[in-house]
């Protein structure tokens, strides 16, 4: 006699933020792995933000939810019958005048918010918090050679009394990670966090992620963002990297891995912009990339060290050949590169 086949019960995600960058890619992946995906967006009425998520329904079952971080409450619906909610969602306002409101205290109200749902579900098994470097790399130290691990954290004190360029973001993903382990301590919520460095890649978003628009910098010659790559290493200690699909693809192994634990760094490529400009000239030499920078220091301070995920079985699939010469035939598609 025929034995019936077991039913396989459909694990449902929730993917908080979904419009962006990480989170559309995410939402691809989950649904090809053949999850049931709820994701929330500020308005699902924009078909601007939403319509690349509309066309990723054709792969499973997506469900949308209108969602605010500075909601409460307003997750309930969507993260409601989860077995695992990936929280990717964080306000960015780099030109704020006041990061405090812009940035902080959304970014830790939002996580509070999206945590008080899970504890209300009682369905959810597993949250994956997506942190960032920003919330460990940015200390006082000098030299070179240093390396950053998940113990590591951003120096607070030092970012909110000097203030350099961009501090409020650091300072709203130091602390919103802190909140959220605090919360998941208290409220016996199984946490894990993910610490991904600048993403680049191909995105499936209508418009062109700010990330990528930095990471290709030398090539298209955006003077502000090249500054802005400058910035970020004497700020950060490096310039560090990795491929939104590599992410994406940690976030579901750290969600499917049960012995997974804590904070992970994601990231394979720790460079300077001296010597990535190098690599860059190099290999397509048709861009002109400067590789001048006069007295700016060529080596990086610090590397971020990704020692953990890759011990407990990740593997990263892109290395910096591959993630630029994606990002070189996805901007020359958007007409931000010629050919």
């Amino acid at each position: 006699m025929a034995t019936q086949p077991e039913t396989v019960l459909k694990r449902t995600a929730c993917v908080v933020g979904g419009s962006g960058f990480i989170a559309s890619l995410l939402v691809k992946l989950l649904l090809e792995k053949g999850y049931a995906v709820n994701t929330t967006v500020r308005d699902p009425d924009n078909l601007k933000k939403v319509s690349h998520l509309l066309e990723l329904q054709s792969l499973g079952e997506l469900k949308l939810f209108r969602a605010d971080l500075t909601d409460e409450g307003s997750f309930d619906a969507a993260v409601s019958g989860c077995d695992v909610v990936f929280h990717v969602a964080t306000p960015v306002h780099f030109a704020s005048p006041d990061p405090e409101n812009d940035m902080i205290k959304p970014a830790i109200q939002g996580v509070l918010n999206v945590l008080t749902a899970c504890k209300k579900s009682k369905s959810v098994k597993r949250v994956i918090l997506t942190s960032s470097a920003a919330a460990i790399s940015i200390n006082k130290q000098t030299g070179t050679g240093l390396v950053m691990d998940e113990s590591c954290w951003s120096d607070t004190e030092f970012l909110t009394s000097e203030k350099p360029p961009t501090w409020g973001y650091p300072v709203s993903k130091t602390l919103a990670e802190k909140e959220a382990w605090k919360f998941a301590q208290e409220n016996q919520i199984d946490l894990v966090t993910i610490i991904p460095s600048l993403m680049a890649g191909p995105s499936l978003t209508l418009d062109v992620p700010s990330s990528a628009c930095l990471a290709m910098s030398l090539l298209t010659g955006n003077e502000f963002l090249i500054n802005g790559m400058k910035g970020m290493q004497m700020l950060s200690g490096s310039i560090s990297m990795a491929h939104v699909e590599d992410v994406c693809r940690a976030h579901i192994f750290l969600a499917e891995n049960e012995m997974a634990s804590g904070r992970y760094i994601c990231c394979p490529i720790n460079t300077s912009v001296t010597q990535l400009a190098k690599f860059l000239s190099e290999r397509y030499p048709q861009y002109k990339v400067p590789t001048d920078f006069g007295d700016f220091p060529t080596k990086a301070k610090l590397i971020l060290s990704s020692e953990k995920l890759i011990k407990e079985g990740f593997s990263f699939k892109y290395g910096i050949e591959e993630i630029y010469d994606q990002c070189v035939d996805y901007f020359k598609t958007k007409g931000l590169l010629q050919n």
